[in-house]
């Protein structure tokens, strides 16, 4: 089966939404616990606008001494959003998100309302899935890489992910991948500055993070400083060899819910395939 012409009817799913009004901590809330990267921000069943991890990330980076409890998710609605329908191709879709670089795509009834998403791992699923042909993670992978190391500070780090527009950074040591930090790992890490502003001190508790994260300072930026890519990264980061089958990589990320994996060979760092690295095949 040519997986590329499969309608886009058979992925779509059901995204979590919240309103234009919804305050940027109720967002946060949303995307922690339904454990998602991403929330539709929906006016009157009309899809508006898209909020991702790497959204609140780069916009806590911007806020300075401005309230987090003042940001709203109308404050993130774009001037385009990128649809498509039902009847749309696997292709299509894959060519839309490769030209903007985008992980979803809204897909919308006739009327305009919120038909459902599709995302980059609904994509990379029906290749695993259904393409009966494949080719090795050395045939796509960037060698081109983004690295930090295990003592730089975390604010380093986060303004790699924002200044590359990137989702993520490999923290290496002697060449050797030690560990691995992406957008996600910033949202916890700020989460008790968020919540001192509006929240009781039992909820601080709960959100604790690692290592002493939790101490609580005026300045938002200050209470970063001491932290560096030792104390939020992942460690021992799943990779892939060069010469593995990239069905193989695809199915080592959706078991691990990851979007990205370091490439090695020998163990040494060599490059990183992702799920955009699939798409884009898929758009060929």
């Amino acid at each position: 089966m040519d997986v590329k012409n499969i309608k886009l009817s058979e992925l779509i799913t059901k995204p979590i939404t919240v309103n234009p009004n919804s305050t940027l901590l109720k967002t946060r809330e949303s995307l922690l616990k339904n454990k998602v990267k991403r929330v539709v921000i929906v006016d009157k069943k009309i899809p508006v606008g898209v909020i991702t991890e790497k959204d609140i990330a780069k916009k806590i980076y911007e806020l300075g001494s401005k309230p987090i409890k003042s940001v709203k998710a109308k404050d993130f609605i774009p001037k385009k959003l990128f649809t498509l329908t039902r009847d749309n191709s696997v292709q299509e879709c894959a060519k839309l998100m490769k030209k903007h670089r985008i992980s979803l795509v809204i897909i919308t009834n006739k009327d305009n309302t919120l038909g459902g998403i599709v995302t980059e791992t609904d994509l990379v699923k029906a290749f695993l899935t259904k393409e009966s042909t494949s080719f090795k993670v050395s045939k796509i992978m960037k060698k081109e890489l983004i690295t930090a190391a295990p003592s730089d500070p975390i604010l380093h780090v986060e303004s790699l992910l924002l200044k590359y527009g990137i989702s993520r950074v490999i923290i290496k040591r002697n060449q050797i991948p030690v560990g691995i930090i992406t957008f996600r790992d910033f949202v916890p890490a700020k989460i008790p500055q968020w919540i001192a502003e509006s929240a009781d001190p039992k909820e601080v508790q709960e959100y604790k993070f690692k290592k002493g994260l939790e101490e609580i300072h005026s300045n938002q930026m200050s209470y970063l400083f001491p932290f560096h890519a030792t104390d939020i990264m992942t460690v021992k980061p799943i990779t892939i060899d060069m010469d593995e089958d990239i069905k193989t990589a695809i199915t080592l990320m959706v078991k691990h819910n990851i979007s990205g994996l370091p490439v090695v060979k020998k163990s040494k760092l060599v490059g990183i395939v992702t799920k955009s690295d699939v798409v884009a095949a898929l758009a060929e």
